[in-house]
């Protein structure tokens, strides 16, 4: 039985490509992508699109072409093939999946924070495009629950050099980055923490009035967190109360969170 499928598969072998219809091509490359062999399905569904480039065997192939790459880990492949589907078939019912399987293959690069985080750029980028451009798939939603999870890793990010700096004592360089968790990353879970890091720097630096507003929003916003605790100990400890003071870029915050615009 063994050498009859050996034998088999060798004079499949031998057909050569061309020679093959479009369908014969597809099965092979489904049975290669069932039998775990992604990378060469994919291959083979390439095949398909070269030989026959305006079948309806094409069409399919180009997307199956790209979900074989992506589940072999051949992710600039996955894009290409997926963003082929999309050149050609932007209207067809794929072109979510395609634009979905583009963002995946970002997402699943995505490094640790303590690395560069282009690849987490663009697997928001890519995301985004799903959410935006096919709201109603069936993607939009775990593109959205993804989006945020990137968006929280870059977030973390900031928050990891931010913490470097702080702990070295220098203070306006860590306020950089903590702030840019606060304007543009407010809607993730660092957001408490970095207000928190916050008082701590302006504290050290001496700016009562920047230290008690950052106090005050994280009072409004998450009074009971372990880090307004903290805060509000740090604040007490000098004298003074968590109150917004002044009119610098978190007064202006303060003052949108009083108004309900940003919370």
């Amino acid at each position: 039985m063994a050498l009859a499928a050996l034998s088999a598969c060798s004079r499949e072998a031998e057909v050569p490509v061309e020679s093959r219809s479009a369908q014969d091509l597809y099965i092979a490359a489904e049975a290669e992508l069932d039998a775990g062999r992604a990378a060469r399905a994919g291959e083979l569904f390439d095949e398909v699109e070269r030989l026959y480039p305006y079948s309806d065997w094409a069409r399919r192939a180009m997307i199956m072409s790209a979900f074989s790459y992506y589940d072999a880990q051949r992710y600039e492949l996955a894009r290409s093939s997926a963003n082929r589907y999309l050149d050609f078939y932007p209207a067809e019912d794929d072109a979510a999946y395609a634009q979905y399987l583009i963002a995946l293959s970002y997402y699943d690069q995505i490094e640790d924070v303590r690395r560069d985080q282009g690849t987490t750029i663009d697997a928001l980028q890519a995301l985004r495009e799903v959410v935006e451009r096919y709201p109603d798939s069936d993607y939009a939603k775990s593109a959205e629950l993804k989006f945020d999870l990137a968006l929280a890793h870059l977030a973390g990010k900031e928050m990891e050099i931010g913490r470097y700096y702080l702990k070295r004592g220098h203070y306006t360089a860590a306020i950089n980055r903590f702030r840019v968790v606060v304007q543009e990353f407010q809607t993730t879970q660092h957001t408490p923490e970095a207000l928190h890091r916050l008082v701590e720097a302006y504290l050290s630096l001496g700016l009562t009035d920047e230290a008690q507003t950052a106090g005050a929003i994280l009072g409004y916003n998450y009074q009971g967190s372990v880090w307004y605790q903290d805060s509000f100990a740090l604040l007490t400890s000098a004298g003074l109360d968590a109150e917004p003071q002044g009119d610098g870029w978190l007064s202006r915050i303060y003052r949108q969170v009083i108004q309900g615009k940003w919370l």
